[in-house]
């Protein structure tokens, strides 16, 4: 049974991308002040305190990560996200993992802060809740923080360590030894690989807990995913590296929509180039085989060069025609002639493109470039229309 989990949300209205913020074990929504402070300009930020944490309810027995998984997806459907972004640290990595590998279509990103597949010593995390359960949180928090951050931070900000202390000391007993039996039975390692969602790993260069290794595992498991390491960190390095984690964070989760919006505007360029009825053919003949290369093209070649400002598009259809006649590249500049043509542009024009190609870049490229257009007007090939057929596999 799922438990209504506490949650704070705050950031941008009008239908802002979520995200949504797993805090460590032992922590309360605190941890992710400095994320909140940065990304809630731009998005609805909703930080979750998982069972037994925070303000959440603290169900009798132990846990496991699928439970504390299926909480905060209960949580999803009662807010209605269908997909979010999905930042876990440390459990809440282990959560975060869970929920892309089992629930794939809420996650838009996911980012995986100083957590593992499979944490070390499942008997030591079983220790760790027996004690709690005997003594209290209080008598592990001065242990459990000074893991938290790497030397030297104690000393240059002891109020820290001090709200952080009291942070671990006031977290549910039995809560906290729960999760620390999910901890102990969680190995998500065989599960690495069915993550599909694009992937930020963060490690901290002096994470005791869950070291670089262990996030190098995690990264190389996942296909699409990027790892790095902060130095100096430890475990909280949302904390500690709170400047550097917030802005990886805040480009991870923005590049799908950079990359989307560059694929529109090149598919804008594209077909005012090539027209609607050769991109629309392109398209038709993609493969899974050629797909990649089909949103490179559209992406780079025509999102970011055709679409810059600093020519028109006429001059760099000149520029196109002239550099290809200079390569002798047959198959593109049959299909660069053409939509030329079909364009508007001046047989005349092409003309003087090839000839003033024919000085610098030699005769017989520019011999065959007045063929292609030859035979492209001997079709018909202008404003009006094509009666040619074009290779549908050409970008």
């Amino acid at each position: 049974m799922t438990v209504a989990l506490a949650h704070h949300r705050t950031g941008a209205d009008g239908g802002a991308p979520s995200v949504v913020l797993l805090g460590s074990l032992g922590s309360d929504r605190t941890m992710w002040d400095p994320q909140v402070a940065a990304l809630s300009a731009a998005y609805e930020v909703i930080v979750v305190e998982l069972r037994g944490h925070g303000e959440s309810p603290t169900p009798a027995g132990s846990y496991t990560i699928d439970e504390l998984a299926g909480d905060v997806l209960a949580l999803l459907d009662q807010l209605d996200r269908c997909a979010v972004h999905l930042v876990g640290l440390s459990l809440g990595g282990a959560v975060a993992q869970w929920i892309a590998t089992h629930a794939p279509a809420r996650v838009r990103t996911l980012t995986l802060l100083c957590t593992a597949a499979k944490f070390d010593a499942p008997q030591e995390w079983l220790d760790r809740a027996a004690t709690v359960r005997a003594s209290g949180t209080a008598a592990i928090a001065e242990a459990v923080v000074a893991r938290w951050f790497s030397g030297g931070l104690a000393e240059r900000d002891p109020a820290l360590i001090a709200r952080c202390r009291a942070m671990v000391a006031t977290t549910d007993a039995e809560g906290y030894a729960a999760c620390c039996e999910a901890i102990a039975r969680w190995d998500g390692r065989a599960d690495l690989a069915r993550i599909t969602a694009p992937t930020l790993v963060i490690a901290g260069a002096q994470d005791p807990a869950t070291t670089p290794a262990d996030l190098r595992l995690v990264a190389e498991g996942i296909t699409n995913s990027a790892l790095h390491v902060l130095d100096p960190a430890a475990h909280l390095a949302s904390v500690e590296q709170a400047g550097p984690v917030s802005a990886l964070i805040a480009a991870h989760i923005a590049a799908p929509a950079q990359r989307a919006a560059a694929f529109d505007a090149g598919m804008r360029v594209r077909r005012s180039v090539l027209g609607d009825a050769h991109v629309d053919r392109a398209i038709a003949a993609t493969t899974e085989f050629t797909a990649p290369f089909q949103d490179f093209i559209t992406r780079t070649a025509w999102g970011d060069v055709w679409h810059r400002p600093g020519l028109d598009q006429h001059t760099r259809r000149l520029l196109t025609l002239a550099i290809l006649t200079a390569v002798g590249n047959t198959h593109e500049l049959d299909m660069h002639i053409r939509a030329a043509l079909r364009a508007g542009v001046p047989p005349a024009e092409l003309a003087e493109v090839f000839l003033h190609t024919a000085i610098y870049a030699g005769v017989p490229n520019s011999n065959l470039a007045f063929g292609l257009g030859k035979a492209a007007l001997a079709e018909g090939v202008g404003p009006a229309g094509s009666t040619a057929e074009e290779e549908p596999h050409r970008p």
